[in-house]
């Protein structure tokens, strides 16, 4: 492990004791292999005038809510010292009363919560404090002989905690361990199963003290043996994955994402023939269990009995541990080892799924280190089981919030670039799914690139790129729900008379074909999704046709037939089939100028009386049309299938 020190950026700092607590707490929580999404913390103790200008000597500690590699001077709570000192003296205290007690003595009221080791850093008399939760660190403490292991590698210069539940009662632990001793012996503080302090009033020397110790740690286990970990090559089973997605969703009680890691490194970890063994013994540090829970479920030829099962041994271990008081957690598991498949992590949003997946490299690295020597070695249940129990996060199931209606939802939209199909896109991003928009556009890329909203450039004329399209959006998200099926062009306005066959075969193969293949390749997954839909995008000229347009009506016209015989075929598997018929819907790529003016001039009128023809006088807009096509799609429609909506103004040959 190398120092990420720079003397010229940290020069910048230097007469800023804050502002250098940010610069190496981002040092820190810029490596993974020290620090995980919000886990760690960090402190600083300033002496600084209150309101009154009376001097106060405060704690400035990690918020709760930030993460180390981006925090900034905000993140940082200011704690009375004095209060934290005393609060560390009283015999009991829950950590509910230790939340409220540390935030009444904060001198910042708009700041986030402290740190739950805020009262542990106050103990520590250093100027700069860092924690973290160290691979190598945790690699020598979890297996048998651990505190065997940190004497051989650090003998006296560290203290060593025995594990206990963190916040109020680690702090009094250290406390009374610490009693007599003189702090500057030692270079830093092990807590076992846990994780490691350093403590400077050099905020350089606290960091790279970090560096050092944890680097100790990694050369030792690879004296020790550890190898680079097993790789092997992947079996994908998509459809197979939509279903362990789906029976994870309905264990849950709510709609979840299924992201696999189909590495070699996640490929070699499955594949190992002690998986099922050395996999279920618990997780690097306490922290993780309030992401992961306490084990991986572990799937092999009949994953959906494999969920079942671990959700009854969820509900035992429950019943093993709860005092009586206590509301039970889903029993759905958040993570799984498939044998051979890769690891899965399962989560209400991107982000948390690649949180969870960050966890689950770094355990599957570190128990294969720690395997190649000795034996992995977790905490016991109930101490786990106390940790993903803590009241604080209990208190966290009583706060009222609904979830956006698409959270945990999967969809798929074409014609995604502009118009319809973009807003779809973004609507039922915005109202929490995870969206794959399909376009010709290759620019499709670029305006869809961000966690949760991807594009993919992509011809739905073409079964080939159809099927890359589907199938990247159950590899990347675990299954699909949503079907937005909209791409489509308006062709040159001809009389049949007139009408070629290259016009008419362009519209049959894109307004109509295409919509009817890329439903093929996706029903196997919605046939396994949670509440699913499908919205055909189809024309207010199917229910009111219009002359010169007989190319783009009758495919339209077919595209409602389809999904007429789809709603019949799909309402076995609960999979709702329904189309909207827009009109006046002007701010699309189908409407060029060109083609407004020869549709006005087949009316004979102007353009601007052709664009506010309808009832209503009103134009509709593609926002609009992709939020009827969001309550289509979602809870409010939850009864209606084959059905045809229009929005359209109002149109007095449709009504």
């Amino acid at each position: 492990m190398k120092s990420l020190w720079n003397d010229t950026e940290a020069q910048a700092f230097s007469n800023d004791p804050l502002e250098l607590r940010v610069y190496t707490s981002r040092l820190l929580g810029a490596n993974p292999d020290l620090v995980l999404h919000g886990g760690g913390n960090t402190s600083v103790k300033l002496n600084q005038q209150n309101f009154f200008g009376d001097p106060e000597e405060l704690l400035l500690v990690k918020g709760s809510g930030w993460d180390l590699a981006t925090i900034e001077s905000p993140g940082f709570a200011p704690v009375r010292l004095d209060t934290l000192k005393r609060l560390a003296e009283l015999e009991t205290l829950s950590d509910t009363e230790m939340v409220r007690q540390q935030r009444a003595a904060m001198t910042d009221p708009g700041a986030p919560n402290p740190s739950v080791e805020a009262i542990l850093h106050a103990l520590i008399p250093f100027r700069y404090v860092d924690h973290t939760h160290a691979d190598a660190v945790l690699a020598v403490t979890n297996h048998p002989d651990g505190e065997k292991s940190v004497q051989e590698i650090y003998g006296n210069r560290v203290i060593v905690i025995p594990y206990v539940m963190p916040g109020f009662v680690l702090a009094k632990k250290v406390r009374e361990l610490t009693q007599g001793k003189n702090w500057a012996d030692y270079e830093g503080m092990i807590l076992m199963n846990h994780g490691i302090f350093t403590f400077d009033d050099d905020a350089r020397e606290s960091y790279e003290k970090m560096i050092r110790l944890v680097t100790e740690a990694e050369d030792y286990v690879r004296q020790k043996g550890a190898r680079e970990t097993s790789k092997a090559k992947v079996r994908e089973d998509l459809v197979g994955l939509a279903g362990i997605r789906k029976k994870v969703s309905e264990t849950a009680g709510k709609a979840m994402l299924a992201v696999p890691d189909q590495t070699e490194d996640a490929g070699g970890f499955s594949s190992r023939k002690d998986i099922s063994e050395i996999a279920v013994r618990g997780p690097l540090t306490p922290d993780h269990v309030l992401r992961t829970k306490n084990i991986p479920v572990m799937l092999d030829e009949n994953p959906v009995e494999a969920i079942e099962t671990f959700k009854n041994q969820y509900l035992d271990y429950f019943k093993r541990n709860t005092d009586g008081q206590l509301t039970c957690l889903d029993p759905a598991p958040r993570w799984a080892v498939w044998k051979e498949h890769g690891t899965l992590a399962f989560g209400r949003s991107v982000k948390e799924t690649t949180i969870i997946s960050d966890i689950i490299g770094h355990t599957r690295k570190t128990i294969q280190q720690v395997e190649d020597w000795s034996s992995w070695k977790a905490l016991p249940e109930k101490d786990l089981f106390e940790v993903e129990y803590w009241e604080l996060e209990q208190a966290k199931l009583g706060k009222p919030g609904k979830s956006p209606n698409f959270q945990g939802k999967i969809a798929l939209v074409s014609g995604a670039a502009s118009g319809i199909g973009r807003a779809c896109a973004e609507t039922l991003h915005q109202q929490g799914a995870a969206v794959l928009g399909l376009d010709l556009n290759p620019e499709v890329e670029q305006i869809f690139n961000k966690p949760g909203l991807m594009g993919f450039c992509c011809d739905v004329t073409d079964d080939e790129s159809i099927r890359q399209a589907v199938n990247l959006v159950v590899r990347n998200f675990g299954g699909l729900d949503v079907l937005v099926s909209n791409a489509g062009n308006f062709p040159a306005g001809l009389t049949l008379e007139k009408m070629t066959a290259e016009t008419w075969d362009s519209s049959m193969r894109l307004n109509l074909s295409s919509h009817q293949r890329l439903l093929t390749a996706a029903t196997p997954f919605l046939q396994q999704s949670l509440d699913g839909a499908v919205v055909f995008i189809a024309s207010r000229n199917v229910p009111a046709p219009g002359p010169g347009a007989s190319a783009y009506s009758v495919a339209k016209a077919g595209l409602t037939q389809l999904a007429r015989v789809a709603s019949l075929e799909l309402g076995s598997y609960g999979v709702r089939v329904n189309v909207l018929h827009p009109d006046c819907v002007y701010d699309t790529g189908l409407w060029s100028d060109d083609v407004l003016q020869g549709r006005a001039e087949k009316y004979g009128m102007s353009v601007e009386a052709y664009k506010s023809r309808n009832i209503l006088k009103k134009e509709v807009t593609s926002r609009e049309v992709a939020e009827m096509v969001a309550a289509v799609a979602g809870p409010v429609f939850l009864k209606t299938t084959g059905a045809q909506i229009p929005i359209d103004g109002g149109n007095d040959r449709v009504i």
